[in-house]
This record gives structure tokens, sequence and C-alpha cells, in this order.
């Protein structure tokens, strides 16, 4: 039925009025003009209250409507809930088909993909692969807490603290400690969370055996290495002075690779680390030490500062964590011209946390080299790092290091300005210095 604006009130109005006509003008030759037109009223309101209560009663039992037949205004009004009906109903159709291919393709991901209720953690929906990888079973763990069917500490306290900027790495199955799994949280709406576990199994056998690899050739190289320590101590440039450069570029080349050596061994041992002992680590004193090795270390050169806003102490490893600031410090000095200022900086965050800076007033790191400075022998410019003595593995022994801490690693730099590597620790770690000086 074509619908033409206007015209259908015009042919009710004109039916209504011939069939006013049609009763009045009778009852006005009986006599009975008055109860002629109110008969007439009386039907055509009865009329349009029948099929009011049609259209409400469709509605409100949601009944489908059938095509429009008739003439006036309450056809058109059919016509048009059935054309939107029938736009509802295949719109619906529509939408479920997507939302059927969509829980489809989540079924069929090899991950497992579980959407989680962000207050108490409850499991609203989840893949096949989470009974897999998880333990999950449908439909009896829906509207379960996951931490109270995933017990691990450390998953438990992830999911709890919300961490969706960094994955969790290397964690056991809840149903087979063999199959290693990754955690990752995404923002899915303002009350949900998107949690997706991955099997990793094969990618951590794969980091193993090169872990094993680099820390049994840095194993091997140490013996051919302390032989020639000891024939280069043997030979004096004053015996032979025509050798002297050969010998000082053979033993400052030899000193370098016994350090990366001793680097590739540490980053080993952290790598294989998943916890490191803790005990009250003092940083007036660890500031102290940082001090004395930047000043030795610049010679004069630089001027070294340090300030200490927080006066407090750290919970942690004191061996790593000084291995941690001592590479930030020795970076800073290294690549600071002479003259420069290196300041080492102690301070609280706002949420109770820690953190401790170093700025320097050096070359400073290009943009686009920021983000991967961490890797292992990556360098923004080979020449400048051999010249200063760099194995290019510090920093990689600064992010393990702090990762062990649950803390973060925050660079800021600019060119020609300097840079500022702020490592942050959460309030958990921050502890008062009449507090630590009890405990020790």
């Amino acid at each position: 039925m074509r619908l033409i604006p206007g015209r259908p009130w015009r042919h009710t109005l004109i039916r209504l009025g011939l069939f006013v006509a049609a009763v009045a003008i009778p009852a006005a030759l009986l006599g009975a003009f008055w109860a002629g037109l109110a008969l007439a009223t009386t039907t055509i309101a009865g009329w349009s209250l029948w099929r009011l209560s049609r259209v409400l009663d469709r509605l409100r039992h949601q009944r489908r409507f059938t095509a429009p037949e008739g003439w006036g205004a309450w056809s058109e009004l059919d016509a048009l809930l059935y054309q939107r009906q029938r736009e509802t109903r295949a719109r619906k159709r529509r939408l479920m088909g997507m939302l059927r291919a969509y829980r489809e393709a989540a079924a069929a991901l090899p991950d497992a993909v579980v959407v989680l209720d962000r207050a108490q953690l409850r499991i609203l929906w989840f893949n096949q692969a989470a009974h897999r990888l998880v333990g999950l079973q449908y439909p009896r763990d829906l509207g379960a807490g996951f931490t109270h069917l995933v017990r691990t500490p450390r998953v438990v306290d992830w999911l709890r603290a919300g961490r969706s900027d960094e994955p969790l790495m290397d964690m056991p199955s809840p149903i087979d400690d063999g199959v290693r799994l990754s955690y990752r949280l995404i923002p899915y709406f303002a009350d949900q969370w998107l949690l997706v576990v991955r099997d990793v199994t094969k990618l951590m056998h794969l980091e193993q055996v090169r872990r094993d690899f680099v820390a049994n050739v840095s194993h091997e190289l140490r013996t051919p290495l302390t032989v020639v320590h000891g024939y280069l101590d043997m030979l004096e440039p004053e015996e032979k002075p025509e050798w002297a450069p050969l010998l000082q570029e053979m033993r400052h080349q030899s000193r370098r690779m016994t350090q990366i050596v001793e680097d590739l061994l540490t980053l080993s041992r952290l790598e294989g680390q998943e916890r490191l002992p803790e005990e009250t680590v003092g940083m007036a004193s660890m500031l102290a030490n940082l001090r004395r090795e930047a000043r030795a270390l610049s010679q004069g050169r630089h001027e070294v500062e340090t300030i200490d806003e927080a006066l407090c102490d750290l919970r942690g490893s004191p061996k790593e964590l000084h291995s941690a600031f001592s590479n930030l410090v020795t970076n800073a000095v290294r690549y600071t011209p002479e003259g420069g200022r290196v300041t080492i900086r102690l301070e609280r965050c706002g949420d109770g946390g820690l953190a401790l800076s170093v700025t320097d007033t050096g070359v400073g790191i290009p943009p686009q080299h920021v983000g991967r400075i961490t890797e292992r022998f990556y360098r923004v410019s080979t020449s400048r790092s051999r010249d200063s003595g760099g194995t290019g593995l510090g920093l990689s022994i600064v992010k393990h290091v702090i990762a062990l801490h649950q803390a973060r690693l925050e660079i800021e730099s600019e060119v020609g300005v300097g840079s500022t590597f702020r490592v942050v620790f959460g309030p958990e770690r921050n502890l008062e210095r009449s507090e630590a000086e009890d405990i020790a």
C-alpha cells in the first residue's frame, strides 16, 4: 500500500461526514435531528475507540501486524506500524546474526576469552578455550568469581589491581602445571573486563632454551678470557714500547668482553627468577653510595647532586636495586658532556609510592629510540656506546630488576637537553624510615 500524505485524512473526514449526513438527514425528516446526530457521533467514537484498542493491544503484547487493508487514517496508522515492525524485525535478525557470528568466532579462538564484571570479577561469559586452558565449566561457573576458581596468588593480585597496562606472563595453568599461560586484561565496557588467556608453553620453552644457551656460552667464555687476561698482565709495555698501544687496546677490549659476559650471566639469572629475597633497603646509604660511584666515574668532570625529598626507605633486594640504580647513574655520567650535571632524586608519589629518578644534561635520546633502549644490545649510537665502554645490557638489567619489584620505568628525554630515568615503586614498598629502623 502506497501512502500519500494528507489524503487518508481527507478520505476519513469525507466518509465520516457522509455517514453523519446519512444518519442525521433521515432523522431530521422524522423530527429527531439531534438524536440522529448524537447516534452518528456516538457510533463514530465507538468505532474509533475500537480501532485504538486494537492498536494498543498489538503494541502491548508485541503481536504481529498484518498487511493493512482498507482506507483512512486508521489504515495509514496500521500501515506505518506494519512497516516499522518489519524494519525492526529485520534489524533484529541482522543483529542476532552478527552476534551469533561474533560468538562463534570467539568460541573458535585458540585463546581463552572471559568477560568479567569489574567490581567483583564475576564471570559473565567465556568461550570453549577457557575450559581447556583455565578449567571453567559451562554453565556451572557463570556468575562465579574468577578469583575463586583460579587461586594462583600472582593472578589474583594482578586481577584485583586491574593491571591492564601490562600482561602477566608465564603462569602455570590451574589444571596442568606443565602448561604455561599469559594473561592480558582489556577494558571492555565501563563495568567489564575482557580477559584473554593464551597458551605460551612453546614460547616459554624456546625462551628457556635461549636463556640456557646464553648462560652456557657465557660460562664457557669465562675460562679463555681469564687466560687472555693472565697473559696480557704478564706483558709489560715498558719492555716493548712499540707494543704499548696494542697492549692497551687489547686490555680494554678484554675488560669490555668480560663485562659483557658478566652482564649476560646477570640477565640469565634475573630472567630465571620469579621473586627476589626482600629486606629493608636503606635509601640514605644507597644515595650516598650512588653519589660516590658517580663522582669516581666522573673524576671531577661533572657536577653530581643527590636530593632526598622522601626521607623513607624501600622494601626490596638491596643488591639488585643497587645494580639497577648504578646502571642508570653510570649511563647518565657516560653520556653527559664535561661540565654537565647529574641529579639523583628520591621523592614520594601522589599515590603513596616512591620514585628514584636520575636526571642528566647530556645529549638526550631521539624519540624513535626511547621505546627500544631497554632491549638487550640496542644502541642509539654504536660508536658512542663503544667509546664510553657500555655493553648495551645495562638498561635490560634495569628493566628486569624493576619488573621483579613490580615497579615501572619512565623515560623522558629531549635531544640536546638531557634525559630523566625514573623508577616508580608502588605504595606497598614504601617504608617509613623510623619503621625501617625498628624492623632492622
